[in-house]
């Protein structure tokens, strides 16, 4: 199925493309049942087929279960409706590394280098623009 802004999947309504990467695209949605935001990561219906990006698709909602930290976007679950498979995550509001890397270099002395937490390639970043800027405590 393809997706635009307005489409309803189950009891989501699509409301903007937030972005791509290399198993699918990430939309903003409101979940209706509970009235929240979310984001939805959808497997392209080229990918539903084939076993080994359903399994990559599959193991990703699972070490995303698995971890638990503040600067990790929660899955809230996988679903599938209107045969398109749907990681359901807790939208995460804010610039990305890129937006932030753009607007000017970032001191070297509130850096931080990135350690993946997984040899998963599905959950590293992707040009950075799946890592988000988050306020540290002090």
């Amino acid at each position: 199925m393809a997706l635009n802004v307005g489409t309803r999947l189950g009891h989501y309504d699509v409301t903007s493309l937030i972005g791509e990467g290399g198993i699918g695209r990430v939309w903003q949605a409101t979940d209706t049942q509970l009235n929240r935001q979310v984001a939805l990561k959808i497997l392209p219906d080229a990918f539903a087929d084939d076993p080994d990006r359903l399994a990559r698709f599959r193991r990703e909602a699972q070490i995303l279960a698995s971890l638990n930290h503040p600067n990790i976007a929660q899955i809230h679950g996988i679903e599938e409706a209107e045969g398109t498979r749907t990681l359901v995550l807790k939208l995460v509001e804010g610039p990305t590394l890129a937006d932030r890397i753009a607007q000017d270099p970032i001191p070297k002395a509130s850096s931080l280098r990135h350690q993946p937490l997984t040899s998963d390639p599905e959950l590293r970043p992707s040009a950075n623009n799946n890592l988000f800027i988050f306020a540290l405590p002090k």
